[in-house]
């Protein structure tokens, strides 16, 4: 019925679950690899297997000593730990719903206030350039080679040509990896966002931030992370479908990314605490374990643990490195969905984990040194694309691997949720690397999960067919035990259940739903990374400071002359709710999963097509007074609070300093 949605949405914002002002998260069970989430969000804490280490290691006597020679961090730490020590891991868990969000409401002259790159080359040796599909003969266990598909051994040295709906992107990074056949590439001059430049990821970030759209940024950056496949490719015959592995044959595709000697410096600034932040890992003879002891994780302790064997797992590493941060900013916005890493660091010999399968699209950077994976394919149907990360598996409970390959640095390997898959290293060389991942809980049934039962609450409120009580009997003719019974009431009342069902679309508020997911999203996001002319134009660098005896360049002087557009496209989203009209928005979050509670503003309706015209715009700037507000005031305002959040930046610096 034309206008219905409309009619219905007071009603739908009722007490609806759907429209509540402040959302219960839905379950977002935690991906193994992040224990589990890309971004450690509200992950259940890992036991304290390590407490009473400083009382085991001074019951020690020194005849004790004497006969160890010295006692490492992981024989302290098994002694303390005792019998129970062995992680058992399980199926994810509910997150508590979301703190209290943060309001301010929009009033004229109001204000408010809100939110840049490290490098360090990987290193390893090289391997010839290829691209190779999971389930080929070469693939296959016992044969670690992989048919090459890419340019010849004498390709020359310097360009990765790629292409995108709004021109290629040209990056420094090895020998020219040509994309399969059916897709040639056109290199046409003249772009210098996307020329070459060199200075690995941190230069190409540089470069990507001299693109207008955050969009075009987000598409380019992914063509560079799965290149030389394009992207079309990707999505065709890999995502969601089957593994990719890219061998590049360019240790230095990687190079800034992150590095053992970020890795070192992050424990050295003071901030890294076991289990939070870091997790100390084995795996041996069957036997998952993990060795975390309490308290800061020192680097001697640290380095100690890795020295005796144990893999090393930095949980959002985007939380200390300010590349990786950018990186998954960009990111996010491609996926429409958090984008979250962890980094893996392996001792030559050694696996740090079981087999499992998680419940995330994973993209494995191989940044140093050489790792042997064996990737299987799902087990069963019910295991394809799964909404929670599965238990430690036994090697007697795998079949063939799908793909075997030792990974080498500037390598790519991607596996959709579900594979199931392991890692080892090789005797002669540590791995160090980063497992970028996304999608977690954004399949068609987690939306249905919050559309429903909001459509069913509509229903109940409006349409009395809803409303009316079951036939008194049912007891007596449904139910399992009945369910062979031949009987007319019974499939009469399976009808019924089937009509309702049916006629309950009619009621489905999408697009609400739609928007309470985005809002969850932006929830989820990293903050943008601003580039050095976005900073200059909006209120991060704005020059108000202290000077002689009292503050100077502090007003805001916006006109109607002013030309704004926001900050990126993806960092605000407006949502009807209970309380009125919302305005979320990214641009205040922190680089730690859900450290803010959602920021937001309550827009008077009036504004919202001022919003929406906004976000029309972008990329380009508008004029403060096309704002399709009435009044010239109230323009001036609105732009006025939008820059002060962030969100909104100017054409050209507000003052000139």
């Amino acid at each position: 019925m034309p206008g219905a949605n409309v009619a219905k949405g007071k009603a739908a914002r009722r007490g609806s679950p759907l429209f509540g002002g402040t959302e219960a998260n839905p379950r977002c069970p935690q991906s193994r690899e992040a224990r589990r989430s890309p971004r450690n969000p509200r992950r259940k804490q890992p036991r304290r297997e390590g407490r009473g280490c400083v009382a085991a290691m001074a019951a020690c006597g020194a005849e004790e000593r004497q006969r160890a020679g010295r006692l490492s961090a992981l024989s302290v730490y098994r002694r303390a730990a005792g019998p129970g020590r062995l992680e058992r891991r399980r199926r994810g868990t509910p997150l508590p719903a979301g703190g209290k969000r943060n309001k301010a409401r929009l009033r004229r002259g109001a204000a408010g206030g809100g939110g840049p790159e490290r490098a360090a080359p990987p290193q390893s040796a090289a391997v010839p350039n290829r691209v190779e599909r999971a389930g080929s003969p070469e693939a296959k266990r016992g044969d670690l080679k992989t048919k090459a598909s890419g340019p010849p051994a004498d390709a020359p040295a310097g360009n990765l040509e790629t292409k995108s709906p709004g021109g290629p992107l040209t990056t420094s990074g090895g020998p020219r990896a040509e994309t399969p056949a059916g897709n040639p590439e056109a290199k046409p001059p003249g772009d210098p966002a996307t020329s070459p430049g060199g200075g690995g990821v941190p230069g190409l970030l540089r470069r990507l931030g001299r693109l207008e759209d955050s969009r075009r940024r987000a598409a380019e950056l992914f063509r560079w992370l799965v290149a030389p496949v394009a992207p079309e490719e990707f999505a065709r015959r890999h995502w969601e479908r089957a593994p990719l592995l890219v061998q590049r044959g360019d240790p230095g595709y990687y190079a800034g990314l992150f590095s053992t000697a970020d890795f070192d410096a992050i424990l050295r600034s003071g901030d890294v605490r076991f289990g939070t932040h870091l997790d100390v890992t084995s795996y041996a003879e069957g036997v998952r374990e993990t060795h975390n002891p309490v308290g800061r994780a020192l680097p001697a302790v640290v380095w100690d643990f890795y020295q005796n064997g144990c893999s090393l797992r930095l949980l959002s590493p985007q939380a200390f490195s300010t590349t990786v941060w950018h990186f998954l900013s960009i990111l996010q916005e491609h996926f429409g969905s958090m984008a979250g890493a962890n980094t893996y660091l392996t001792p030559p010999g050694t696996q740090g984990f079981a087999p499992h399968y998680d419940d995330i699209e994973a993209f494995v950077l191989q940044l140093e040194g050489k790792k042997h994976w064996r990737v299987y394919s799902p087990r069963t149907s019910s295991e394809a694309l799964p909404q929670f990360s599965s238990a430690n598996l036994t090697q007697a409970e795998l079949g063939e691997p799908l793909l075997e390959v030792v990974l080498e640095a500037g390598d790519l390997l991607y596996f959709p949720r579900g594979f199931i898959h392991q890692a080892d290293c090789l005797p002669d060389a540590h791995s160090l690397h980063i497992t970028v991942s996304s999608y977690q809980r954004n399949s068609w049934g987690d939306f249905l999960e919050k559309l429903l039962p909001a459509a069913l609450q509509m229903a109940l409120e409006e349409d009395l067919e809803y409303r009316q009580g079951l036939p008194m009997d049912c007891l007596g003719y449904m139910g399992v035990a009945n369910s062979d019974a031949v009987d007319a009431r019974r499939t009469a009342f399976v009808e019924k259940v089937q009509h309702l069902i049916k006629k309950l679309v009619d009621y489905a508020p999408i697009d609400a739903a739609m928007d309470q997911r985005a809002k969850s999203f932006l929830h989820d996001c990293l903050p943008p990374v601003l580039t050095q002319s976005e900073k200059q134009l909006s209120v991060y660098g704005f020059p108000a400071r202290w000077h002689d005896g009292g503050p100077r360049n502090v007003d805001i002087l916006i006109t109607k002359d002013t030309e704004v557009r926001l900050l990126h496209h993806g960092i605000v989203r407006l949502c009807n709710e209970e309380a009125g009209v919302m305005l979320y928005y990214t641009t205040e979050n922190s680089r730690v999963y859900h450290k803010e509670d959602p920021k937001y503003l309550e827009i008077d309706p009036e504004y919202t097509d001022s919003i929406e015209f906004l976000l029309s715009s972008y990329p380009n700037h508008v004029t403060v007074d096309t704002l399709p507000c009435d009044a010239l005031e109230d323009k001036i305002s609105l732009a006025t609070l939008l820059f002060e959040k962030g969100i909104l930046t100017t054409k050209k610096p507000l003052v000139q300093v």
